[in-house]
């Protein structure tokens, strides 16, 4: 079995680099009048958007000082290959790490939304976001036409996790959930209906994460056992404690007020109280139960707190714009209004 998922673990590799390969052909398929003038799609959107990066020469990132002549073949390679590398790279230690330690199956579903408050779901939407969003901005360094760098770079993302969701399917402890699925195509495709309706993200999608500390002995040990102990696991694996946040520069949507350019507004998501799947019990590999804690309340809660989106934030300095776009992936701690069981409270600082 296990040489049956390392099957699918190389076709996976393969599928994915038949993915970057066509998005190399399609990146080299430029005319000499896009290679020497900007194309119809950017001068479309200088008339439309006036106010953006584009008219100030400055593409989003920075990266250039006037609009691109066109696909740069070295930096189309340099991408296309190191997406290869690096994807296939992750993938095997993928299955190193988690999937040869599981037993395999024929492919199957498996109905997961009512878990975990659709918390899992909120964290599939923000990842397929940030992946598309980071090899949009990879595949907008090459050069190439502004449509074809939002349609390859901004559906990465849904690619690259659905390929994880068809290892779950062949995976006797999960299946393949319809609802991970929809998720990772409601993240990339949040990017390109910006990308493709305003020429850029007026909404981005941030995450936060504060590690929960409980008195009760049998909690942390709980904790410890579905979401790890290091700080890592913890912030990859416990809902209890990460927040996502849909950030909302206000400065586009109000042209002509005085508001400063990185000014935001976010809409936040958390649950709490989750010590498993849809109830609080555990069980161990022989149907006992270990854990039943039907007294702690599970719960969703929504935030409302001011941001900052530091792409926003004028510099010449090109290292510090590669930070700042990298870290407008999270949600700095700020003030919060929280609503949660029927009630509002303030939080001083937010996580």
């Amino acid at each position: 079995m296990r040489n049956f998922l390392s099957s699918v673990v190389k076709k996976t590799i393969i599928l994915i680099s038949l993915f970057t390969i066509t998005g190399y052909v399609v990146a080299q398929d430029s005319t000499t009048a896009e290679k020497n003038y900007p194309s119809a799609d950017t001068v479309i959107a200088i008339k439309i958007v006036p106010d953006t990066a584009f008219q100030k020469g400055l593409i989003h990132g920075g990266f250039y000082k006037s609009l691109p002549p066109g696909p740069n073949k070295k930096r189309v390679w340099l991408v296309a290959g190191g997406t290869v590398v690096a994807y296939g790279g992750i993938m095997i230690g993928l299955y190193n790490a988690w999937y040869k330690n599981y037993p395999q199956s024929g492919f199957h579903t498996f109905n997961d939304f009512p878990e975990w408050k659709q918390a899992d779901k909120v964290g599939h939407i923000y990842s397929a976001y940030i992946e598309s969003r980071a090899s949009m901005e990879m595949w907008r360094w090459t050069g190439i036409d502004r449509k074809k760098r939002i349609w390859i770079g901004g559906m990465s993302g849904a690619f690259y996790q659905t390929v994880i969701e068809v290892l779950d399917g062949f995976s006797k402890e999960w299946g393949w959930s319809w609802g991970d699925f929809g998720a990772n195509i409601l993240g990339s495709g949040a990017l390109v209906a910006q990308e493709l309706a305003w020429n850029e993200q007026r909404i981005k999608l941030k995450f936060s994460f504060h590690r929960k500390n409980y008195n009760d002995p049998e909690l942390t040990q709980r904790s410890n056992m579905l979401f790890g102990k290091s700080a890592a696991e913890r912030m990859l694996k416990d809902y209890n404690g990460q927040t996502y946040w849909a950030s909302v520069n206000l400065k586009p949507f109000f042209r002509n007020s005085n508001l400063p350019e990185w000014l935001s507004v976010s809409v936040g998501y958390g649950a709490e109280g989750l010590f498993g799947g849809t109830e609080n019990i555990g069980k161990d590999d022989n149907g006992n139960i270990i854990f039943n804690r039907p007294d702690i309340k599970r719960y969703r809660q929504w935030y409302l707190s001011p941001d900052i989106d530091l792409t926003k934030i004028k510099t010449n300095k090109k290292g510090i714009k590669f930070i700042f776009t990298v870290l407008s992936a999270f949600k700095f701690p700020a003030p919060s209004l929280e609503f949660s069981n029927g009630k509002f409270r303030v939080n001083a600082l937010h996580f």
